[in-house]
């Protein structure tokens, strides 16, 4: 048993509350349960608990030994000083508090009904992909879609805190922050790392300056990287290099270690060389692409904008010095949908919040309705269990569900693990 299955009892009152008394025999009457803390400190906080003919007003602490109070060291700690009460599974050892005087213990090892203790077991103690999957078809299909909204919103409200953190570090600059959040996510996941580190080695203000020169943007773009070798033999790259160092000198800048990038199992398409000349041609596309995201208002709008056509070079190259057969390399559908995914949504949502205004937060939501979901190895097991996404609203929903509670055991702060301790 882990101590979360403590919380639980506790919160939804779900032990046998007749008669309650400390381990010393005074009557418990427990009034207000508290607010559950997931933070340092005690586990629930502003309880309101009646011990004998007292009504105490403070925090509450749970372990499942009394004596782990001691192997925390609580009684060294300034937070624990206003606990009124704990909560153990066992009393294996009296607690003093730090004027000598006991701390009242309630023990709980006889009020848990067998039943419930037994499902949990069986939760937490599986080899299953899910630990509830053989329970998941008992669960009703309301439970289910109204703990897919928050758990959608839950996994923006993720996103909204990694771009709240990079704005402040751009200064609050709306625009910058953008590009760089972009920028990471041409790199997809292997090369998401060198994007944002080359995003941030370049200010956007720099590219803006030379945005109505396809060559200079590459230029900036391919230098910084560090892809620009002095050997090459087609002419391009080394125009590319000769417009590079002149820039450099004027600016000052200094690339990047030519290793942080990534080629290997990577399909063509994904080479960072392609990548950085999509983004390129975004950039010389559009100045202003923050400012335009908050003005789309569907998916075909946001797909129009990253329409990209590489120039004649890229045509029949997948890096330099290397032909390859002639192809059109814009940016694909699915692709759009993953910047949709997890630079546009995230964005607007976190825009509405900063300046109050709903629509943009629903803007959001509404795009993620529009798309279709992702299909990946997660997607493609919950579909096995019947848990079909219809659109990326519910696919996004779904991997938090995996990745935050599932992988973590975390059933008893789940909806659908409530629903089956119910």
């Amino acid at each position: 048993m882990q101590e979360d299955f403590l919380h639980y009892l506790w919160r939804l009152k779900r032990f046998d509350l007749s008669e309650l008394k400390t381990t010393q025999g005074q009557s418990i009457d427990i009034q207000r349960a508290g607010d559950y803390n997931r933070h340092a400190g005690p586990d629930f906080t502003d309880a309101r608990v009646r011990i004998g003919d007292t009504l105490w007003a403070g925090n509450v602490e749970m372990h499942l030994r009394a004596s782990d109070w001691i192997r925390h060291r609580h009684q060294e700690d300034e937070a624990y000083e206003n606990v009124i009460l704990h909560v153990v599974l066992e009393e294996d050892k009296p607690v003093l508090r730090a004027n000598g005087e006991r701390l009242p213990c309630l023990e709980l090892k006889r009020r848990i009904p067998h039943r419930l203790s037994k499902i949990y077991q069986k939760l937490v103690h599986n080899e299953y992909w899910i630990p509830c999957e053989p329970q998941l078809p008992g669960v009703s299909l309301l439970t289910r879609q109204l703990w897919m909204d928050r758990l959608l919103v839950e996994r923006l409200e993720e996103k909204t805190k990694q771009i709240g953190e990079m704005l402040e570090r751009n200064r609050r600059d709306w625009e910058e922050t953008f590009f760089q959040c972009l920028a990471r996510n041409f790199g997809v996941k292997v090369n998401a790392d060198p994007f944002e580190q080359l995003a941030r080695s370049v200010p956007l203000k720099l590219i803006r300056r030379h945005r109505s020169n396809l060559l200079q943007v590459e230029a900036l773009l391919f230098g910084q990287a560090g892809l620009l070798d002095p050997a090459f033999e087609d002419a391009y790259p080394r125009r590319l290099r000769r417009e590079y160092q002149h820039l450099s000198r004027m600016y000052g800048l200094s690339p990047m270690e030519t290793a942080a990038w990534k080629f290997l199992r990577l399909r063509p398409a994904n080479f960072p060389t392609i990548r950085l000349a999509q983004l390129a041609m975004l950039l010389h596309q559009s100045g202003h692409l923050f400012s335009k995201t908050l003005a789309v208002q569907n998916t075909r709008e946001i797909e129009h904008m990253f329409e990209v056509h590489l120039s004649n070079y890229w045509k029949n190259h997948y890096l330099f010095d290397k032909t390859s057969k002639r192809q059109t390399k814009s940016l694909g559908r699915s692709t759009i949908h993953l910047f949709i995914i997890n630079t546009i949504a995230p964005f607007l949502f976190f825009y509405g919040k900063e300046r109050r205004d709903d629509k943009y937060q629903e803007r959001a939501l509404q795009l993620l309705e529009e798309l279709p979901p992702e299909n990946n190895r997660i997607i493609r097991n919950w579909k096995k269990l019947d848990m079909e996404p219809n659109s990326a609203y519910q696919s996004q929903a779904l991997l938090q569900l995996k990745r935050d509670y599932c992988d973590q055991r975390r059933c008893l702060a789940c909806a659908i693990g409530n629903a089956i301790l119910k």
